[in-house]
This record gives structure tokens, sequence and C-alpha cells, in this order.
């Protein structure tokens, strides 16, 4: 039990004080765990964080899922895990049942809508990047451009698989590849948990009608599956699955708040389960919690010995390409509903926006100095 608690502690430690986003997140695992407590070395640690992006899931949750792994076995990992969200689960739980008794206070609207308007400049920031580095072809801005544009008109869950499919489609026949080596290692895949996670994504919808807890653990579980490109992709997804079952303030309430504090940006689940299971709202954060982490931890305990091989595989390489373009244009879809459309009021708004994303994308301020400015311009504003 020493080295679980060991493992537990020093997760714990870093899920107090990661602000910043899964880039910020990997930085501080690099100087915990790489430099100063010397776990892994520089290229273990490489193969882990290219892992993280080739898969779906939550990025730096993966790698340090994986770290816990690396160190102690399954159990390692769970304590990996549990000690790096847990602070951001408590917050959001506690922002999600406590700003539900003060739903009518001036003090929280004007705060609410401060946190609003920073979601667009956060998303809009995110989206950004994410088309400089992920639509640097004419065909990969096309398949962005195309899943934007499909999504504003047609904005259900249905059409986000189906552009999802089509974009790895289109990446297999036209995009760019890997190389033709063969996989050498598939003898090294654990096939337990990549069976575990196919019958999950199958079986979990089919009873979806059966209990709410179990309508919980599909949307949540499959919104896991699917998450693309970073934290902020889950925002569209999770829109798409449960988005229809809750407000759209109380929404991008939880979004914002998942800007706020430290730690993985997916705990944006522990609000939401709160919210949609409001007479035991501790079991519905739970439950939605360990469902959209559940999926990307599984794929890395099957994968986490053969991925370089199979990323290399033509198929697979182009596949992969054409998702990323897609959620760019998910996540621009994503940005002007719910966000833009929820947060921005008038012209006023558009000037906080526009200030706001000069100190984030110009003067690369920290997030919790643009959580401070929001919310003090929401208190004075509105």
């Amino acid at each position: 039990m020493k080295p679980l608690l060991d493992i537990f502690l020093k997760f714990l430690l870093l899920g107090c004080v990661s602000f910043g986003g899964p880039a910020a997140h990997i930085g501080y695992f690099h100087n915990r765990f790489v430099d100063k407590l010397k776990w892994i070395d520089e290229a273990a640690y490489a193969r882990l964080i290219a892992l993280s992006q080739f898969l779906p899931g939550p990025g730096s949750s993966q790698v340090g899922f994986a770290l816990g792994l690396n160190r102690a076995g399954l159990a390692g990992g769970m304590a990996a895990f549990v000690g790096f969200t847990l602070p951001s689960f408590l917050l959001m739980y506690l922002a999600a049942t406590f700003s539900a008794s003060f739903a009518d206070d001036p003090h929280l609207l004007g705060l609410i809508a401060g946190l609003k308007l920073l979601a667009v400049v956060v998303v809009a920031d995110a989206s950004a990047t994410m088309y400089k580095n992920f639509c640097q072809t004419r065909l990969s801005a096309g398949i962005a451009v195309a899943t934007a544009a499909t999504l504003l008109v047609l904005p259900d869950l249905l059409s986000q698989l189906a552009v999802l499919a089509g974009a790895a489609l289109t990446g297999v026949l036209f995009g760019q590849q890997g190389s033709r080596a063969e996989l050498q290692t598939a003898s090294r895949i654990r096939p337990l948990p990549l069976l575990l996670f196919v019958l999950l994504l199958i079986g979990l919808p089919l009873a979806r009608g059966w209990t709410p807890a179990l309508q919980l653990l599909a949307d949540f579980y499959q919104a896991g599956s699917l998450v693309f490109g970073g934290g902020h992709v889950v925002l569209p997804l999770l829109q798409g699955s449960v988005g229809d079952q809750i407000s759209p303030d109380r929404f991008l309430l939880g979004y914002a708040a998942a800007q706020a504090v430290p730690g993985p940006m997916f705990t944006l689940a522990t609000f939401l389960g709160a919210e949609l299971q409001p007479a035991s709202p501790l079991s519905g954060a739970l439950l939605a919690t360990a469902a959209i982490f559940l999926p990307g931890f599984l794929l890395v305990l099957a994968l986490h010995g053969a991925w370089q091989e199979i990323a290399r595989r033509p198929l697979v390489a182009g596949a992969v390409w054409g998702i990323n373009a897609a959620v760019v244009g998910l996540l621009l879809s994503a940005l002007y509903q719910p966000v833009f459309v929820s947060a921005v009021t008038g012209p006023r708004d558009i000037a906080l926006l526009a200030a706001g994303l000069f100190v984030l994308r110009v003067l690369k301020a920290p997030i919790l100095v643009l959580v401070a400015g929001f919310s003090a311009a929401g208190l004075l504003l509105h």
C-alpha cells in the first residue's frame, strides 16, 4: 500500500495546483516525474505523450494514468487518476450543488455572465490553435469547414457521429498516411480491456433506457470514447448527448467552471452528472466522471505496448488525420452554439471578448488572470 499511497499523494498535490489545461499538465508531469523523481526517462515520456494524442480521451489524464501504471500496475494507474482528479471533482461538484441554491442571486448571475464570456474566449482560442495544427492542407481545412457547416444545420449527436465517420473515411482514402511498416508487436495488445471498451461502447446505448443511471453512463461513456483533439472537444460532444437535458446557462456555467479549477477539464462531467440527477447529485457526479474517463483508460491499457506500430499503419494514420480535421469543425460549431449565442448580448460583450482574446493569445496571460478579469467584469457590468 505504501507505493500506492505515495503515487496518490504526489498526484493529489499536482491536482491541487495544475491550472492551465492539458498542455500545462504535461509540463507539470515532466517537471515532477521526469526531471525530479526520475520515474521515467525522456524517451519513454515522449512515447506516453504520443500515445495520449493518438487515442481518444483526456490526454493529460491518460499520461498520468500511464505513469501510475508504469510505477505500480493497474492499482498505481488508478491511484494516479484519483489523486489528480479529486480536487477538480470536489470543486466542480460544489459548483453544481451550491450554485443551484443561489440561482436568482444577482451577484451569481453577474458572475455567470462573466464566466460565459470567458468560455467564448477559451473556445475561440482552442479553435484557432487546433485549426493551425490540424488544418494545414486544403483537404483538411475543407473537412473542418464541412463538419462545422453540417453541425450548425444539424446539431445532434447522430450528425456528430456521421461527420466523424465521414472524416475518418476521407482520411483513409485521401489523407496523409503513415509508412507501410507491418505491425510487429500485435501480440502485446491486451485483448481484455479492448474487448471491454467495445462491449461497453455497443452495449451501454442499447441498455440506456432501462434506468436513469444506465442512460447517464451511456451518454458520458460515448462522449469519452469520441473525444479526439483535446479537452475542449468534450464540450460539443456533451452538448450533443446531454445538452437537451440541461439549460444552456447551466451547461456553460459548468464549462466555464472547468476552466477555473485545477486538474482535468473532463470534470465538466462531474458538474453535469450532478445536474442531471438532482435527487442524488453525488452519485450522478461519480457515475458521469467515471464513465467519461473510462474509455480512454481502457484503450491505454489495451494499446500501451503496441501503439507505435499500429499508428504507422497507413489506414489508421489516415483515419486519425481525418478525425483531427473534423474535430476542428466540431469545435467551431460549438463556438457558435451554445457558447456564443448564450453568452453575447450586445456590443459591450464583443468588446470584452476582443480584450480577452488579446490578453490570452497576444499577452499569453495565465488562465487565472482571465478568470479573475471576466468574473470582475460580470459582477460590475451585469
